[in-house]
């Protein structure tokens, strides 16, 4: 007969979970709360509480021709960072997960570029594409105007992308390789007999069996990509040039914290964290369908 082990002096299990419920109410729920409050009512000017406006804040955003470029820029941003940094982690798991000679040394060194904070990583690779120092100060003095993301929107965009995708590649590059390890040996031993190429048996073996991982990797990359571009941004291009990299959540920043505009920026957090909640729901309603768990 089974025996249940019963949990009786609850004082103790609600003193262990305080301190966890302590901080999802003061970093999560409360700030959440305080944004709602926000979005919906507008601070009178020099103080003295605040007006009720409904969707008024929401009216004006969407109104704003300068938010919905932030919109259409961070989804440029997202597919791209999430592309590069998939795609990257993905090539390097494949090659590490071959027995070659010190594989062990790149499994570690693969996943140091994660352990390095964003404005770290966005200063060394705003120095890195400078267009006055290095290779690429070279290739300008022979073809003057080449590259400079000082100047050119798409070109500092890119630049912001690079550095994003390069710190998620670390990330990724875990979890890909334990996914491929996860296969059994013998299944790419026997398709290797068979007279499959290393491209073949990828295609037919490696990525179908390895598809949750993809999806969790996507949802992951995706939400990171929407949330995580501040620090870079920031530190890198400033939303610039011509708001050509300024994303939802450093718009956010500009118009809450430079332009004082605290109702604004609520309501855009709002609309943020709805997109961000839309697009999990999309990727779990559809495109989990297409995953197999075996």
């Amino acid at each position: 007969m089974e025996k249940r082990a019963f949990f009786r002096n609850r004082g103790l299990a609600w003193l262990l979970i305080a301190p966890q419920l302590l901080l999802v109410f003061l970093f999560f729920y409360w700030p959440t709360a305080q944004a709602l409050y926000w979005a919906f009512t507008l601070e009178q000017p020099w103080g003295g509480g605040n007006q009720w406006v409904g969707l008024g804040n929401f009216e004006a955003i969407f109104s704003d021709g300068a938010y919905w470029n932030s919109i259409g820029v961070s989804f440029a941003y997202a597919v791209l960072a999430t592309g590069i940094a998939m795609g990257g982690a993905l090539v390097l798991a494949l090659f590490v997960d071959r027995q070659l000679r010190g594989f062990r040394a790149y499994r570690s060194i693969f996943v140091w570029p994660y352990a390095i904070a964003a404005p770290a990583a966005a200063v060394a690779f705003r120095f890195i594409f400078s267009p006055d120092s290095g290779m690429i100060g070279a290739l300008n003095a022979l073809w003057p105007g080449l590259w400079d993301p000082l100047l050119n929107g798409p070109q500092a965009l890119v630049m912001v992308v690079l550095c994003h995708a390069w710190i998620w590649i670390g990330y990724n590059f875990i979890f890909f390789l334990a996914g491929l390890q996860s296969i059994p040996k013998s299944l790419i031993e026997a398709s290797a007999m068979d007279g499959s190429g290393a491209l073949r048996r990828m295609v037919d073996i490696q990525l179908p069996l390895i598809a949750p991982t993809l999806f969790f990797l996507m949802v992951i990359n995706l939400t990171g990509s929407f949330t995580d571009s501040f620090g870079i941004v920031d530190i890198m291009t400033q939303g610039g040039p011509a708001k050509g990299t300024e994303v939802m959540v450093y718009k956010i920043y500009f118009d809450g914290f430079k332009g004082l505009d605290y109702s604004g920026a609520a309501a855009q957090s709002i609309v943020l964290m709805l997109l961000v909640m839309g697009l999990t729901f999309v990727q779990f309603r559809w495109v989990e369908r297409r995953v197999h768990y075996g």
